[in-house]
Formats: structure tokens, sequence, C-alpha cells
């Protein structure tokens, strides 16, 4: 399986992937724009705008024409909005893929940005946001960023606040729409089984006259810390929810494959080591898991837990003394063998659809990556070894890039604080 360039007229890159056993087609359209494009007056307007899209067209006046046709044709449609990118896909059996073209190109060219809808919309937002703050496991790594990169684009909030939320307008949306929709930041991925003389032509035209666009990129990410910090949010539930990690690696790092598999002996099963000696063992935590987010110039591995209140001090420690046990130790060939199985496996099971294989490559393009296959991403992980692992745990695990994220009902602040160093 390969992938292959092709600029349609305009110059618009399209990335075609050829996956003759499928039944399936998806196009995907990535746009390198997201909350960190963003400045502190319009943050949460890169999440505002794509729902926007969905609210009808010149040709689809509504968002009910707009997902009964492609309802009728048994479709699945969505969008996503992240830190650094922006993304809207609709897969479809493969002799409907011209409707999932035209559909898409139409919406990400014509949409009306009716004042009606926008004023519609911010209720809906406002409910969106309220989920994710009424629940801790969803917001806990917000909160963790907000740790990391303070009051910046990285740090706040992908969704906004409720005041940005009320106060855009639509000369707000046509302005972001214009700097940020365009040729100049954006690709098509499409997946799937389809005839490459076809496609392509029908690229051209429903894609091929989409405008260029005033590019405004991102500011980057200045890393500066020298101490262990801590954000608490104080909420009143049951238990306090946890996020505990390092700064790390940008997306292409060399080694980006140890932290892979270090995060995995970590958290990443429910046979790791933090699953088993927090939940199995101390019965601290129903939840438990390890994260690592690779962006184009940051990033950080984090250990998330749910605890009860009044061993959160207990969780930490746990937690900290894994992280400090992975620095001094080999990790064994059995434990790293079975990561690397765990890791390829999961692989596996994710690439089954014309939908995967369009996320695969349309998150490299992101991140400015040459891109890789799965199979030359496994490969990587397969020459990992255990002093890799040592030696990338003895670079990150220290106590001046130590981070935590807290909700609950916290009593013993200080008595938190003082406990977050490293050995």
């Amino acid at each position: 399986m390969a992938i292959k360039l092709i600029k349609l007229k305009n110059d618009l890159s399209v990335f075609l992937i050829k996956l003759p056993a499928v039944k399936t087609t998806t196009v995907l359209t990535m746009f390198k724009t997201g909350s960190r494009y963003e400045t502190k007056k319009n943050s949460g307007l890169s999440h505002f705008i794509e729902h926007l899209f969905f609210k009808g067209t010149i040709k689809r006046p509504s968002t009910l024409i707009l997902s009964s046709e492609l309802d009728s044709i048994g479709a699945e449609f969505n969008a996503f909005t992240s830190k650094e990118f922006t993304g809207y896909y609709i897969k479809s059996a493969k002799n409907k893929i011209g409707i999932a073209i035209d559909v898409l190109s139409d919406l990400l060219s014509n949409s009306k940005f009716d004042s009606e809808e926008i004023e519609r919309e911010k209720g809906v937002i406002i409910e969106e946001l309220n989920m994710y703050k009424d629940n801790p496991k969803l917001s806990i790594e917000d909160v963790f960023e907000n740790c990391l990169y303070g009051d910046t684009p990285a740090g706040r909030d992908t969704i906004g606040n409720k005041k940005n939320i009320l106060s855009f307008k639509r000369k707000d949306v046509l302005q972001y729409f214009s700097n940020q929709y365009g040729t100049k930041n954006m690709a098509i991925f499409l997946a799937g089984n389809f005839n490459e003389k076809n496609i392509i032509k029908e690229l051209n035209e429903k894609f091929g006259n989409f405008r260029k666009n005033d590019y405004k990129n991102k500011i980057k990410v200045i890393e500066k810390q020298n101490k262990p910090k801590a954000i608490i949010k104080n909420k009143k539930i049951d238990q306090v929810v946890l996020s505990l990690g390092f700064r790390a690696f940008p997306a292409n790092n060399r080694d980006e494959y140890p932290l892979k598999l270090l995060s995995v002996i970590l958290g990443g099963s429910m046979s790791s080591r933090l699953f088993i000696k927090l939940r199995e063992r101390q019965g601290l935590a129903y939840s438990v898991y390890t994260n690592i987010e690779t962006y184009s110039d940051s990033g950080y591995i984090t250990v998330y837990a749910g605890v009860p209140k009044d061993k959160v001090i207990e969780a930490i420690k746990v937690i900290l003394q894994e992280y400090s046990q992975i620095k001094k130790d080999l990790v064994s060939k059995e434990e790293l063998q079975k990561a690397k199985d765990l890791i390829a496996g999961k692989i596996i099971v994710q690439m089954e659809g014309s939908d995967d294989f369009s996320s695969w490559y349309g998150h490299q393009f992101i991140n400015n990556l040459k891109f890789k296959t799965p199979e030359d991403f496994l490969q990587k992980i397969k020459q990992v070894k255990a002093l890799d692992i040592k030696r990338v745990a003895q670079k990150l695990f220290v106590s001046s890039g130590l981070n935590l994220a807290l909700i609950g009902d916290i009593k013993n602040k200080k008595k938190i604080i003082d406990i977050l160093k490293i050995d």
C-alpha cells in the first residue's frame, strides 16, 4: 500500500491511498489551523467555525438538507478541531464517493455562515463546553496543558470560553475563514477503492477552484520551566482526577519510538505497571492510563488516574515511584517484547478501514512529516532497545519538567505540592 501525491489545477495537494480490498472510500480534508492559531480575543473560533460548516450552503441551505443527502447513501461524516489542525471527512460506499466529494466541497466552499445560525450555535457550543467542564475525565488534559503552557494559545482550551463564544460575530467568522481556509495550508486525503482517473477528474471539478488564502501561522511554544508546577481546580466531586507527567518531544523526534514503548509499559494496558500497581494491588483507582502527545514543536507524557480524595498523595507517590524506577532499571526483554507486540496488534486493529488510513496520513501532514506507512512505524518500534527506553526516561523524568493537574475536592494543597519531585 503506497501513498501518491497529485496536484489539482489550483496546486492543491491531494494524497491518494489505494486500498483495493475495501468496499468504502473516505475523503478527508485537513487544514493546518486550530486553537493554537488564535489570539486570546478570538480563542475558540477555530472550533466555532467547524460547527458552522454544517449549517447550510447556497445549494443545500440547511443542516437537514445537507445531512439527509449523506444519510441517504449511508455515509459517515464528521469534523474535528484540535490545537494544531481541523479536519472534515465523509466515508461512503465506494460507488457513492462522488456524492461525498460534492457535498464536502460544497460545505467548505459555499457555507452561508448565516448570522441567525451563528447566534443559535452559540447555545449549542456553550452546552458542549458545560459538558466538558462537568466531567473532569474529559477536561483534565486541558488543565494539564494549561499547567504546561500557561496563558498562551497552546495552554488555552480548544473550545474557548463562554465570554468569547457569546461575542463572536459573522465578521469574525468571515475573517478567520479568509485567513485560515485555503490551499496554502490544506490537503486532501482520499483512501479506499476508487478509479484513479475518475477520482482526479472529480476532485479537480469540485476542489480545483478552491480559494487561496492569506494564511497566518501559529506562535511557537517556548519551553520555560525550571521547577515542578501544579494546577489544582477545586470541584465538589467524590473522587480526584489527576494528570501527572513531564514535558517530552515534538513530532518527528527520533526518540518518539522509545517514548511510545515507555508509555505502554507504564500505563498502556490492563497489564501495565501502573494499572497493576494502582488498581489491582492497592485499589487506588478504577481508571488509570498513560497518554503521550506530540505536537509540531512540543510534547508531553502523562499518567491519568481517578483516585479517592483521601488517597491523592498516596497515588501520586506510587506514580512518581514508577517514573523513577523505569529511569534506574532496564526494562526486561520479556516486558519490552510484550509492549512491542501490543503496539503491533493495536495498529493492525486500528487500520481496518479507509477512514483509518486517511487519518493516519492526514495527521502526519499536519506535523510536516515525511510520510511513514504503518509498516515503517512498526519497523522503528522493533528496533528500540531497553537502553533506549532507559535513556529517554532519564532525559525526561526530572523534577524541572514535572507537571501536575488536579480536579477535585482538595484540602491539602501544600502537602501535594511538597511531594512533587523525582529522584
